[in-house]
């Protein structure tokens, strides 16, 4: 597979956001002060560094499977057990994280959007739409968190 410069280039960025995306989610997991947000967060570092794998792999010239059905399942099983005890202090510290959490989601699957458009190999297109599912659905997640304890308005 022989890429062109801007789709190495794009990948290069893709890898860094990614990247962030890892160290935050597990720096957010031990931060935060809800047992339900820390396991959230833990559960998307995992997910990110599949990501970054994936990513990886592009740019090591190896087109990726995704697997298909798996993210929804997460997803479903990961709302169920949001609602936390707080103080207000902890709370607040938890929707600070929460918010920029939601921030990055919205940016990085805008990236994967303008990515998505700008590769001419159709698997790699799938799999790069297959991560951006993954990124919005990360996004569902934390805004249920915060919807289902008062953060969000």
């Amino acid at each position: 597979m022989t890429l062109s410069q801007k789709e190495n280039t794009l990948l290069q960025d893709l890898k860094s956001h990614e990247q962030l995306c890892v160290e935050k989610y597990s720096k957010y997991a031990s931060d935060a002060t809800s047992c339900q947000l820390k396991n959230l967060f833990s559960h998307l570092s995992s997910i990110e560094q599949q990501h970054l794998n994936t990513i990886n792999q592009i740019i090591g010239g190896t087109v990726p499977q995704t697997s298909a059905g798996n993210s929804q399942q997460q997803n479903s099983s990961s709302a169920q057990m949001l609602k936390a005890d707080y103080t207000a202090e902890s709370k607040q510290k938890d929707q600070y994280l929460c918010q920029d959490a939601l921030s990055t989601e919205k940016h990085v699957s805008s990236v994967y959007d303008t990515c998505i458009f700008e590769f001419k190999d159709p698997n790699l297109r799938n799999a790069l739409n297959h991560i951006q599912k993954e990124e919005q659905q990360h996004g569902e997640q934390i805004y249920s968190f915060m919807a289902q304890n008062g953060m969000y308005s």
